[in-house]
């Protein structure tokens, strides 16, 4: 069997809930980021949601892409680590319903990961993570038959803050640069770009075939304030690059040509997942016989569709026809 994308990160079950603004301050954490919390604080935070709505579903960065490529049809797999109890199952169900691939042994040890979501009026979210047995997952678990069988194999940068995950991402890039498979990569979030900048500019410059990021973090990348000289600057460095801006769109670098691709104008409730999307989108069509510039405008919309509904999956998902108008 072959597959469009490969995707690798941490399996995290996401439980999401909107929340009044002094709910994020009750729990002592600094809105609108993601920060790492132990067992006992995520503990404490979902006893906090315990009574509202609720949603929940398998998640985790490069999960949510990889849904996204399902969703619109692709041929997907994942790698990500998950344990044997009632989270870890429900994750493997809600994938592989959804015809993905996965099959990375589930722990013995330990407890699944979550991220608690919590979003704000503001379409804010605010993301309390536990990474679990998530964190565990390395280079054994990356099965070389399938990335030889993908297209694409999509890393997320999250990766990057464990040894054990850490060597996965680089045992799957070492497996695609060997059978000739491309490599995506996701910056994934600020603080990592300032935490690993040399090292995301050695990938970047080096295997990364394509290169994900947000306005943010492409100028912490670059130090550069603007957006469009921040791109120009990663593509002289790395042949794609993805670089969203929000409501403003974003800017595709491909081939030494810019494509500037518009923002979809909507009602934001949830940025959650904003970017997976827009990744889902783009990888789907170029794995899939679009050029650039429609992946584009279907990634741009797929965002836009994310944002204007609660969760990281879309509850409405496109038709094939909807995509055939999307790009002409």
């Amino acid at each position: 069997m072959s597959f469009d994308v490969y995707g690798i990160g941490n399996a995290l079950v996401d439980v999401q809930a909107q929340v009044p603004d002094e709910v994020v301050a009750g729990t002592g954490f600094e809105k609108g980021i993601m920060t790492l919390v132990d067992d006992s604080q995520q503990k404490n935070v979902l006893d906090r949601l315990a009574g509202l709505q609720l949603n929940r579903c398998a998640g985790g960065s490069a999960a949510n892409t990889i849904v996204g490529v399902a969703d619109f049809g692709g041929k997907a797999a994942y790698c990500g680590k998950v344990a044997g109890d009632e989270v870890g199952n429900f994750f493997l169900d809600d994938m592989r319903k959804l015809g993905i691939s996965i099959d990375v042994p589930q722990s013995t040890e330990g407890q699944s990961g979550t991220c608690a979501i919590m979003i704000t009026p503001d379409a804010q979210r605010t993301m309390l993570t536990n990474l679990g047995v998530s964190g565990t997952l390395c280079d054994s678990d990356v099965d070389e038959e399938i990335v030889k069988a993908s297209k694409y194999v999509y890393i997320e940068g999250y990766l990057f803050t464990g040894e054990d995950t850490k060597s996965a991402a680089y045992r799957a890039i070492d497996l695609a640069q060997k059978h000739g498979v491309k490599i995506a990569f996701t910056a994934s979030d600020p603080f990592l770009v300032n935490m690993m900048r040399q090292e995301m500019w050695e990938l970047i410059e080096g295997p990364v075939d394509l290169f994900f990021c947000n306005e943010e973090e492409a100028k912490s990348l670059t130090e550069k304030s603007d957006p469009v000289e921040a791109a120009h600057e990663i593509h002289k460095h790395s042949e794609n690059v993805a670089l969203t801006l929000g409501a403003n769109g974003s800017i595709l670098m491909h081939e030494g040509e810019v494509i500037a691709i518009e923002g979809v104008d909507v009602a934001a409730i949830d940025t959650t997942g904003a970017g997976d999307m827009y990744a889902a989108g783009l990888l789907y069509g170029i794995t899939n016989g679009m050029n650039w510039k429609q992946a584009g405008h279907l990634a741009s919309h797929a965002a836009g569709r994310i944002v204007s509904q609660l969760g990281a999956r879309m509850a409405d998902k496109f038709t094939k026809a909807e995509v055939a108008s999307l790009i002409g």
